[in-house]
């Protein structure tokens, strides 16, 4: 099997990469769209062509298609295209040569074990990612003036980052104090009454795809700031859909990240049951007893837009989803605004203490 996998025309031999808004393969020289299934095969046949058995200890050769530095944190490809040699980390899956532009896919990154069960691909391209960075700024009051014409678009990122998606059942039992209190005037005094109540919760919940991202490269914070995704519209991997994107295989296993979903499934199943109880003046959780049961773990490539700019020497990252549009990142703010801000809402809050004390 080779190390480098290119998809090119069969028109104009012209590589060709996924395009979002059509949701085929394009050739962006002579325009000819292909259908993803068509490539089926020749992947196929492709994860085939390698029959050779792998001897214990072959892995510590080095070969001019794939050299690793001293360190081991990076890897040399050779691109099929034009020769030029493609300088990466050890877990890229698919980038584009330096040279030729021509994107490239990693397949040994993606196969066997390290082989994706779905991707959902992507939906937006990145003049949509550039048109929601310009959204985002607007009615940000606090933002520096300057910020919209001084800060530099840097990079953008098309990115399909590698996911755990958990599945799961939860029989929770929850145990709450909570109260109610009424309040009420004689003449002479002032009553408040409260109640207090022991509330009782139980029963089981489900749980599909909770994600987790596998890559230590990733702001865990913006991941799960992008969420949700529409795993309706997710389908079984193939190479193809990740032609003119950037990927990586995961770098933290399912265990390593099962933590993280337990959390979030055991925080979730709280939530679920807290709302399930109302007419209280207060509701406080005194005891939580949460079981989760194992269930399926599936990996999958979720697409995502990644920028960065940088304004006064400072960078500034955000994310958006690359399937819904959701875009987040955090902002610079203008100090000067700020304290304007918060005096004007101190004059405020004073001015209606004022006007209170009046009246009464």
């Amino acid at each position: 099997m080779a190390d480098v996998l290119e998809y090119k025309c069969p028109c104009c031999a012209g590589a060709i990469t996924f395009d979002s808004q059509a949701q085929k393969m394009k050739c962006p020289y002579c325009d000819t769209e292909f259908e993803i299934e068509s490539l089926k095969e020749f992947e196929e046949e492709r994860m085939e062509e390698d029959h050779d058995p792998q001897w214990d200890g072959e892995n510590v050769w080095q070969t001019q298609e794939e050299l690793e530095d001293e360190d081991g944190t990076l890897v040399s490809y050779t691109c099929e295209s034009c020769g030029g040699e493609i300088v990466a980390d050890r877990n890229m899956a698919a980038s584009s040569c330096p040279f030729c532009a021509n994107p490239v896919i990693i397949p040994r990154k993606l196969s066997g074990a390290l082989r994706p069960d779905l991707v959902i691909p992507f939906k937006l391209d990145a003049k949509q990612a550039k048109e929601q960075l310009r959204s985002h700024l607007k009615g940000k009051v606090l933002l520096p003036s300057l910020f919209r014409s001084e800060n530099r678009l840097e990079e953008i990122r098309g990115v399909y980052v590698p996911f755990w998606l958990y599945d799961c059942d939860a029989r929770a039992e929850l145990r709450c104090r909570a109260t109610r209190v009424r309040c009420w005037n004689t003449d002479d005094y002032s009553y408040t009454e409260t109640r207090h109540y022991l509330v009782s919760r139980g029963g089981e919940l489900g749980f599909d795809f909770v994600p987790v991202d596998g890559s230590t490269k990733m702001d865990d914070a913006l991941m799960q700031s992008i969420e949700p995704f529409d795993y309706t519209e997710a389908v079984d991997f193939q190479t193809a859909y990740l032609a003119g994107y950037l990927a990586d295989k995961y770098d933290q296993s399912a265990a390593e990240c099962a933590p993280c979903a337990n959390a979030r499934m055991r925080q979730s199943t709280v939530d679920s049951f807290m709302r399930t109880i109302s007419g209280y003046a207060t509701c406080i959780p005194e005891h939580t007893d949460i079981r989760l049961k194992q269930g399926k773990i599936t990996y999958a490539l979720l697409p995502v837009w990644v920028l960065h700019t940088r304004y006064r020497g400072k960078l500034y990252t955000f994310a958006m989803n690359g399937q819904t549009g959701k875009f987040v990142g955090n902002l610079p703010v203008d100090k000067g605004k700020a304290a304007i801000a918060a005096a004007g809402s101190f004059a405020a809050a004073a001015a209606l203490a004022f006007l209170v004390t009046m009246l009464f």
